[in-house]
């Protein structure tokens, strides 16, 4: 099966992370953000807002997950990945620069750039497969 192959593993294990995040945001923002990032969400706005973080995380990870079960999508797949990741990596070190450190936003920092170097390097590794 596709799927077990080894350099799906970054696609799989992101597109898991990412919809648990996506629904963390935007399931029940007004449960859910309180209780992870304390502060609340009570205006429809917000709602909307997080609501659509969910459904664009969501999204992107059914992407990933086509790539793995689908070989002419794996590489488009791992390229959205690398950009994704390393977006949300960027955005959270200009964050720590603008803003000030947080622990557990840095831990979200490691996580991106180690998915999104992992992506390079299966892109670089499995480029003719």
């Amino acid at each position: 099966m596709r799927f077990f192959k080894i350099k799906n593993l970054h696609l799989a294990l992101s597109s898991g992370i990412i919809i648990i995040f996506g629904l963390i945001y935007g399931a029940f923002p007004s449960k859910t953000i309180p209780y992870f990032f304390n502060f609340n969400v009570e205006s429809i706005e917000l709602h909307n807002i997080f609501r659509a973080m969910m459904s664009l995380y969501i999204g992107i990870a059914i992407y990933w997950i086509i790539g793995i079960f689908k070989p002419n999508h794996w590489r488009n797949a791992t390229l959205i990945n690398i950009i994704f990741m390393g977006s949300l990596a960027f955005g959270r070190i200009v964050s720590f620069l603008m803003d000030g450190f947080s622990i557990p936003f840095f831990k979200g920092l490691i996580l991106e750039l180690f998915f999104c170097t992992w992506g390079v390097i299966n892109l670089y590794k499995y480029k003719t497969s």
